[in-house]
């Protein structure tokens, strides 16, 4: 029996790891932080509230003292907590490096504080930056970091200071890169949440003007699973790129949510590209592959579709996230249930 930590635990992916860790290792003890910004939706953990193995604290990963006390006992970190929005990074880059750099390295250290016995981040694939769209290779884990965005830079220091704990502190940690995730849960303001709800209330589905650049997709259970494997499986101080092989253009991307739930192409709209917009992404896996023996099992046409009919079947989550009443919602729900906890 182990006592696992989730940062970002509210979040598309950080909820998505929750349930899974708490269906595939039963004896477990999983406890969810979220610091509950704007992407962070509770209503993503109403279905564990229940469950005696799970309980939620909100906190900061940059307040020391919240952190510290959360981690007390704790056994394992997977830290998901990050601002990740590219076009919000444009706007305010300061959140991003004070969240993503300076709130990494104030959770390692209570981490390390505490005892905490393996520490995982998560990282992206864009810390390496871009690859042309025609170039014959895909990023390994050795290639420099050369981030365009506030946001890829963000999370490269974020990198360099996990990895800084394991040299100086002999900190047990590792380090996962992945690329776009999709499935069920993900806040409406990125590519596939946007575009099918937008595409069911019959509004524009807003392509930037480059839009055959290109994306590698990976399932949310599937990036889960990998994170379990490099757990279990995984080498201390060693980062691991988590792929599928599967490229999409924002335009396919488009042109099968369109297709999926029979709307016309006419809703299709191009609007000017976001400064510093990457090229493509592809991540070489062969390493995690190799010493863990993960592969990822949920084909993308099945996964893609199974999403967009998620968002289609659940217009109550997304309606309510896109109109801002979940503020309303969090503020019954946390004072009357999760803040007792």
């Amino acid at each position: 029996m182990a006592k696992i930590l989730i940062t970002g635990a509210a979040g598309f992916i950080g909820s998505n790891f929750v349930r899974y860790w708490l269906e595939h290792h039963t004896e477990d003890e999983v406890i969810g932080y979220d610091a509950l910004t704007y992407a962070g939706n509770l209503e993503n953990l109403d279905r564990f509230q229940d469950n005696p193995r799970f309980r939620f604290i909100k906190g900061d990963i940059g307040d020391m003292d919240t952190a510290s006390a959360a981690l007390a006992g704790v056994d394992v970190v997977v830290n998901f907590a990050a601002e990740s929005h590219n076009d919000r990074g444009v706007l305010d880059p300061g959140i991003f490096l004070r969240t993503n750099v300076l709130g990494t390295q104030i959770f390692l250290e209570a981490a390390r504080r505490c005892g905490v016995k393996r520490f995982h981040h998560i990282s992206t694939c864009e810390v390496f930056g871009d690859l042309a769209l025609d170039e014959d290779r895909a990023f390994v884990e050795t290639d420099p970091y050369q981030p365009k965005t506030p946001y890829n830079a963000s999370k490269a220091g974020a990198n360099h200071v996990v990895m800084s704990y394991f040299h100086t502190y002999a900190m047990p940690v590792t380090i996962s890169h992945c690329a776009n995730n999709y499935g069920p849960y993900q806040f409406p303001e990125k590519l596939i949440p946007l575009f099918v709800t937008n595409a069911l209330e019959d509004k524009p589905l807003p392509l930037y003007k480059t839009s055959q650049n290109k994306r590698e997709w990976t399932h949310v259970d599937d990036h889960a699973r990998a994170i379990e494997a490099i757990l279990e499986k995984g080498k201390v101080g060693e980062a691991y790129n988590i792929g599928t092989g599967v490229e999409k253009t924002v335009e396919e991307i488009t042109d099968i949510i369109l297709q999926t739930l029979e709307k016309p192409e006419s809703l299709k709209t191009y609007v000017p590209d976001r400064l510093g917009h990457d090229r493509r992404y592809l991540l070489d896996d062969t390493k995690l592959r190799k010493e863990t023996g993960w592969k990822p099992e949920i084909s993308f046409d099945e996964g893609i579709k199974e999403t967009i009919l998620w968002y289609k079947d659940t217009p109550e989550w997304w309606k309510r996230v896109k109109s801002g009443e979940y503020e309303e919602y969090y503020n019954t729900y946390y004072n009357n249930t999760l803040g007792k906890n």
